[in-house]
């Protein structure tokens, strides 16, 4: 169940209190994969493109809209992006934003966690807007203490700011934090802070993505999750 990346950074992990999880919202709470790839191909068709696939947008799924549409269109024109995020946007906000499912046992997972004394956190580059809307669809607002997202203009999209907001604003130590979530950003955002790491590989992420970045740990299924945060913390 459990794959230890870097046997002197696992060893270390062992010994700290940590106090805080923070997750990724897709791919590692939610699949939001009908949603987000329809969205990108409206966005596509609009434009005059032909789109691709659905499993050929699975990619696209975690990082910033901006890098998307930049690899998507062959561009560094930023109105061009922008308009694509527009279209986006305008599918998104109505329908793509329900076209989600929530992964197999992730209410019991943060549940289980809370139960154990654990503060909980959603630290997605997605929209806060959106964010806010998903959790409450889903029924999660009261198993978090706090919900970050990012701004429409961008602002906190990359990871790594994301979650320096976030020890900011909750006045959290980096040694007490964890990061959760399926994509390499997650994994380097956390690393940029010095904050613990566990990959979940049920996402868009492969194992190899995780671990070539260095993830503390890796996650097969949610219900791994707090096996690992409580097995590996010295309580």
């Amino acid at each position: 169940m459990v794959l230890t990346i870097q046997s002197s950074r696992h060893e270390l992990i062992s010994n700290m209190p940590f106090s805080a999880i923070l997750f990724d919202l897709d791919g590692t709470l939610t699949d939001p994969k009908l949603g987000i790839t329809r969205c990108i191909q409206y966005a596509l068709s609009e434009l005059g493109y032909k789109p691709p696939n659905a499993d050929e947008l699975n990619w696209c799924i975690g990082p910033p809209l901006k890098d998307s549409f930049s690899q998507l269109l062959n561009t560094l024109d930023g109105t061009v992006i922008e308009q694509a995020i527009s279209l986006y946007r305008h599918r998104f906000a109505t329908i793509g934003l329900f076209e989600n499912s929530l992964y197999p046992q992730i209410t019991e997972v943060l549940k289980a966690i809370r139960f154990a004394g654990y503060k909980t956190f959603v630290a997605t580059s997605k929209p806060y807007i959106y964010t806010t809307q998903i959790i409450e669809y889903f029924g999660l607002s009261l198993l978090f203490d706090g919900v970050y997202g990012s701004e429409l203009d961008g602002t906190l999209s990359i990871k790594g700011d994301l979650i320096h907001h976030i020890l900011l604003t909750e006045k959290l130590l980096s040694s007490t934090v964890v990061m959760v979530g399926d994509r390499s950003h997650d994994i380097i955002g956390a690393k940029r802070h010095q904050i613990a790491s566990i990959g979940v590989t049920y996402g868009y992420g492969t194992e190899e993505e995780l671990k070539a970045h260095g993830a503390d740990l890796i996650a097969h299924s949610p219900s791994d999750i707090p096996k690992l945060i409580i097995r590996n913390d010295a309580r």
